[in-house]
This record gives structure tokens, C-alpha cells and sequence, in this order.
């Protein structure tokens, strides 16, 4: 292993480029703070590059030594995106999904142009435990799924299921003609009490600002509601997605 103490140093200043899309994309990089997260990409055997630790705490750490760069708490806040800086950070390549690993899906949800960061990590983890088998981010508008917010959101579930990018109708249409087209909606007229899924099954959700494009809800086959007290107009997006993948995925 190596050790870098200096916030000048090259491989330092790449890693902190990696905050940024554009260098993301270019490099096809990007950062991973803290042990859970990191433990579970090592679980994953995702592509790890390097990872930085603080020196005085490298023995609190089962890591593989190859990849390991010993370094200091300068360092480490150089590199972080949050305001206390984790005493572990990696690099590693992204690993990335296409249409064609939809292929097998039968439980698919659909995100419309998600723009917050912490509620599309928390879907994507929600996503994973009720039993998604991918998930699509559909239109122009999306956020980045491996911007620093949303892969510690996600807590390690970035990558346990497929998340694909679908910018053009024709194409989302072409993949899911066969499918169940369930759109959430605050005011379908049917309860998600009473509703049975049919699979192959692709929910629908829009962001929290628009909802759901009228080019979705003409497209879906079936719309749902969470039934709920009148006295809230609304529920967070991560959280209706719970409620409405738990009830239709398991």
C-alpha cells in the first residue's frame, strides 16, 4: 500500500474532479464515502480503483491492502462532498446498465425526470428490498444516479440491480408494450389496497414538482392511488414509492 499526505498530490486532485458530472462521465469514475458503502461495493466485487483511509484508523478497516492509500484527514475532507468528512473513501469505475438487461425483468419501476438526489438513492435501496428487478430513470431530466448525495443514499444498492437511462418514448415503448403500465397517481380512481399486479409489471412515478407526463398516463394500462388521511395532500416521493412497491412487488 502507498501513502499520500499531500492535497496537491495528482491522483488527489483526480478524485476530487470526480464531485463534478462532467469529469464522472469522461472518466467513467465515481466516489464512494464511508465503510457500509464501501464494504458492500467490495461484496459486489465492483471495480474499485483505490482506496483512501486515514492513516491512524487503517486498523478499524478489512480492506485489500492492493488497493489501499494510506492518507490523512486533510485528505480525506479534500476529497469528500460532505461537511464531516469520512475517515474512508473509494474510487471506482461505474458500473453500467443498458436496455439490454431489462430483458428478463418482470418487477421494473419507472422514475419520470427525478431531479432530487436524495430521494432517487433512497428509491433506488427501496427498490432493491421490495424486490425491483430494475429500474428505469426515463426522460431528459433525470438526475445522475452516481452523483456523491444519491450513492450515499443509496447506502451499497447502487448497483444490486440494473438502473437504466431511457431518454426517447419509442424506445421505453418498444421494451414495455407487453407490460402491465401501472401509473401512480393522487387521483386515480382506484385504491392500491385493491389492486392485484400482473407481471410483467412496469410502475410508473413522477417527480414531485410535475408528476407524471400526460404522455405516461396515456400510455399506462392501469392508475393507482395510496389510499391515505384527507388532511395530507400529498406524500414524499421516496415514500410513496415504498408504500406502493411493497404493496405490489411482494
Amino acid at each position: 500500500m502507498q501513502e499520500i499526505t499531500s492535497i496537491n498530490n495528482n491522483l488527489v486532485k483526480e478524485a476530487v474532479k470526480l464531485q463534478q458530472k462532467k469529469y464522472r462521465d469522461n472518466e467513467n469514475k465515481f466516489i464512494l464515502e464511508g465503510k457500509k458503502c464501501i464494504e458492500e461495493a467490495i461484496c459486489a466485487k465492483l471495480n474499485i480503483e483505490y482506496i483512501f483511509v486515514d492513516k491512524d484508523k487503517f486498523q478499524n478497516f478489512n480492506l485489500p491492502s492492493e488497493k489501499v492509500i494510506l492518507t490523512t484527514e486533510a485528505v480525506l475532507k479534500k476529497i469528500s462532498t460532505t461537511d464531516t468528512a469520512p475517515d474512508i473513501i473509494a474510487i471506482a469505475k461505474k458500473k453500467n446498465s443498458s436496455i439490454k438487461d431489462l430483458s428478463t425483468c418482470k418487477k421494473v419501476v419507472l422514475l419520470e425526470n427525478i431531479k432530487d438526489l436524495g430521494n432517487l438513492g433512497t428509491i433506488l435501496r427501496t427498490s432493491v428490498a421490495f424486490g425491483a428487478d430494475a429500474v428505469v430513470l426515463y426522460g431528459k431530466e433525470c438526475a445522475d444516479m452516481y452523483n456523491p448525495k444519491c450513492v450515499r443514499s443509496a447506502v451499497g444498492n447502487l448497483w444490486k440491480i440494473p438502473v437504466v437511462y431511457i431518454k426517447e418514448f419509442n424506445e421505453l415503448q418498444k421494451h414495455f408494450y407487453k407490460f402491465e403500465k401501472i401509473a401512480t397517481l393522487p387521483r386515480a380512481k382506484n385504491y392500491l389496497k385493491n389492486y392485484k399486479t400482473t407481471f410483467p409489471a412496469l410502475v410508473m412515478f413522477g417527480s414531485e414538482a410535475d408528476g407524471l407526463s400526460d404522455e405516461l398516463i396515456k400510455f399506462s394500462t392501469k392508475q393507482v392511488k395510496i389510499e391515505m388521511s384527507d388532511n395530507v395532500e400529498s406524500l414524499n416521493l421516496s415514500v410513496s414509492c415504498a408504500v406502493v412497491l411493497y404493496e405490489l412487488f411482494l
